[in-house]
């Protein structure tokens, strides 16, 4: 492939309810360290959530933040956070139209709009309280948009809605845009608030997909034969990604490089998700990568806890990871974790903050693994799945991250080991 087409990771900047960085996060990963507490929120009540606890003035001035938006705090602070990684100075990038922001997203402006509604009702529902903060703060580029205004970029930014499967389309979006041509530097990956809006709680919990259990840390129980749904969580993951050469030039540090990516639609239901699809997907990403099932080496899921979507996902896996392409047993079968475990589920910011907690495994060889699985639901059983107690393996050459959505969005990122040829 000519150097220029190939896209590597050079920055990670993120907030996770159980880490503000990657080492602090992935420490956390390995040791069991739960990212779920108690939570109350207007209307509802008391539930769980995954609540992120970063410094919100590292990098946004208070007028600002009381302006914007908290995805918006989150986007700035991990684009930030992947920049000083990266070893990029944020003024390498400001007045630079070079520089793409994908930033993807489950939902955006529910949590605004909602407060202004309680707002007016305190005033007896006079819409001339209503913020004139609101039209800006509601757009569904905000936190792409929020991070381009902190950093004075004035390269194209835009969201891409993609349920939970955004953040992997922001990433997927990077990398087209960079082997197009149209940017150099593309900060990209996702972002969610979604804990600030009682909607998403009460509708959860009237699709009985809301987890339920007196030990925070044991809420969110992916594959396990009790597990009974989500625990909702806030949370940002941005990367920086660049064409080989350029990183090359500059002498950046190199996380690993974007093999190869799927994403299709079940266009069969609005929740349940569809293991046919799913598993095209992943063929899908795997083709554009050129390797076969037993070339991948770390499975990240994205199973969220509920009794369904776990078993259509191990389901999917099955069709893909129990073959190869000649139809015959593969040489050898991937392990296979979980994130949602320690975090819960981060909506947009999912599958890029999941991916991130397995990139460091390319330097030590080891697999995270899924937690608070005590008693394996028979429906989830899987050859090489990491429960309770992180495995270390020979090596790690290939990654491949899954992420689905709602309305029936598939997503499939592969990231492999980087090498100079």
């Amino acid at each position: 492939m000519d150097e220029s087409q190939r896209i590597v990771i050079t920055g990670v900047g993120l907030t996770a309810p159980n880490g503000n960085n990657l080492a602090e996060y992935r420490g956390a990963l390995l040791t069991g360290k739960s990212g779920i507490s108690p939570y109350e929120i207007r209307y509802f009540g008391k539930t769980l959530a995954g609540i992120c606890n970063f410094e919100e003035t590292k990098y946004q001035k208070k007028k600002d933040r009381r302006r914007g938006t908290r995805a918006g705090s989150i986007a700035i602070y991990c684009a930030n956070e992947a920049l000083n990684d990266a070893g990029i100075a944020p003024q390498a990038v400001a007045a630079n139209d070079r520089t793409g922001v994908y930033v993807g997203i489950t939902e955006h402006g529910n949590v605004e709009t909602e407060n202004e509604v309680y707002n007016i009702s305190q005033f007896n529902y006079d819409c001339s309280t209503w913020s004139h903060f609101h039209n800006p703060r509601t757009v569904a580029n905000n936190p792409a948009g929020e991070i381009t205004l902190n950093l004075k970029i004035t390269g194209p930014h835009y969201c891409l809605g993609a349920a939970c499967a955004a953040g992997n389309a922001g990433i997927i979006q990077g990398v087209q845009q960079l082997r197009l041509g149209e940017v150099d530097l593309a900060l990209c990956g996702g972002v969610s608030e979604s804990i600030h809006t009682f909607g998403i709680f009460a509708a959860f919990a009237a699709e009985n997909a809301l987890a339920r259990n007196d030990d925070p840390a044991k809420a969110s129980r992916p594959f396990d034969k009790n597990r009974n749904g989500i625990v909702i969580s806030e949370g940002g993951c941005i990367y920086t990604l660049e064409r080989l050469p350029d990183a090359k030039r500059r002498g950046a540090k190199i996380y690993g490089e974007i093999a190869g990516y799927g994403m299709n639609s079940d266009g069969t239901d609005f929740v349940l998700p569809n293991p046919d699809r799913q598993a095209e997907c992943l063929w899908k990403a795997l083709n554009k990568a050129g390797v076969q099932p037993e070339d991948i080496d770390i499975v990240n899921t994205h199973a969220t806890a509920t009794p369904s979507g776990d078993v259509q996902e191990i389901a999917a896996l099955r069709k893909v990871f129990g073959v190869s392409r000649d139809g015959l047993p593969p040489a050898k079968h991937p392990y296979i974790n979980n994130t949602k475990c320690l975090i819960g589920h981060a909506m947009g910011a999912a599958g890029v903050l999941e991916l991130a907690g397995n990139l460091p495994a390319f330097a030590d060889n080891i697999v995270h693994p899924t937690y608070n699985c005590d008693d394996l639901d028979p429906g989830c059983e899987i050859a090489n799945l990491v429960i309770n107690e992180p495995k270390r393996i020979d090596r790690v050459d290939y990654i491949l991250n899954n992420s689905f959505g709602m309305v029936g969005i598939n997503s499939v990122v592969i990231v492999k080991r980087y090498n100079d040829t």
